[in-house]
């Protein structure tokens, strides 16, 4: 698989996937603007953490989905919303080797974050749909899991919508996060 060009990462190393109103692509530099935004709405924070992130932050983090793709062969994707042509979020997998009991290490971790303007209209749906369908017919193992903050009502819903389950409720930086599993 090639990956570099004298522009960065090849787009087509990264799958592009397309619901009716988003595009699944890979992360461009030109996205961290409005990612760096979004990561200073409280609405958008909340349950990441509860703190904004700064830009340095958020470029890393746009790194580290890129990097998942060249170590792992999967990672997450930039959300762009067709009628605007905007970034508005991430959908995807990683495993990031968090530390804790009981583990998710080696298991592809699913996760998403959508600019909170666009709430409630379906994007969450559509972009886990084409996310889960590329996991399925990709990923080796039938699991995958996600943790979610137990406040986070929406996404918990989000999560049991497309199958996944509560298997753990462990602290994880100090903070108590629900852990669920999904099993193809």
């Amino acid at each position: 698989m090639e990956l570099l060009s004298l522009g960065g990462l090849v787009p087509d190393a990264i799958p592009r996937l397309e619901t009716p109103d988003l595009l699944l692509r890979a992360p461009r530099p030109e996205d961290l603007t409005e990612a760096a935004a979004l990561h200073q709405d409280p609405a958008f924070y909340r349950y990441l953490g509860g703190n904004p992130n700064d830009e340095e932050t958020v470029w890393r983090r746009m790194l580290s989905h890129l990097g998942h793709w060249v170590m792992l062969g999967y990672g997450s994707w930039a959300l762009e919303e067709k009628a605007t042509g905007r970034y508005v979020g991430t959908v995807g997998f990683f495993d990031v080797q968090r530390d804790l009991t009981p583990s998710i290490k080696g298991t592809p971790e699913a996760g998403w974050v959508l600019a909170p303007r666009l709430h409630g209209r379906g994007y969450a749906s559509q972009a886990l749909t084409a996310a889960h369908a590329w996991a399925d017919a990709h990923f080796p193992s039938p699991r995958t899991t996600c943790i979610i903050d137990p406040d986070n009502e929406a996404s918990l819903r989000l999560a049991r919508k497309f199958g996944y389950q509560e298997f753990a409720r462990p602290l994880y930086h100090n903070e108590p996060i629900v852990l669920l599993e999904r099993f193809r």
